[in-house]
């Protein structure tokens, strides 16, 4: 028995994006830990896994999920970009801005980046 071809798990995410969008988190959920049990190291089934967990309210659980995704993927943007604007959200502006500033690294005058770090510093 094999674990699946690169081609099936990228479908498979994909599936399990398409029912994220749509709302369907409970079953998003399951297909995103289903990929995780084949390809523990899929970057796009943690940042899923980590957003259906923001949606539904499971906070710490969605921080986690997102950490991993860009542990996998450093240099991911969208990685980056979503763990800092979860950050963001749940009112932890010092580790958002850490991630903001990780994104303009990786991609210099990101628009959604540049425009966040310029609302942090009218913050402070």
């Amino acid at each position: 028995m094999g674990t699946g071809n690169a081609d099936d798990i990228e479908q498979r995410c994909e599936q399990a994006l398409e029912l994220k969008n749509q709302g369907q988190y409970d079953e998003a959920a399951v297909e995103f830990q289903e990929i995780l049990k084949t390809c523990p190291d899929h970057a796009r089934a943690h940042l899923g896994l980590g957003l259906v967990f923001c949606f539904v309210g499971r906070f710490d659980e969605s921080l986690e999920e997102l950490k991993r995704a860009v542990e996998c993927e450093p240099t991911w943007v969208d990685g980056h970009l979503n763990l800092a604007k979860t950050y963001a959200m749940l009112g932890m502006y010092e580790e958002a801005r850490v991630e903001f500033d990780r994104v303009l690294e990786l991609h210099p005058k990101h628009p959604e980046a540049t425009k966040q770090l310029k609302y942090f510093e009218g913050e402070g």
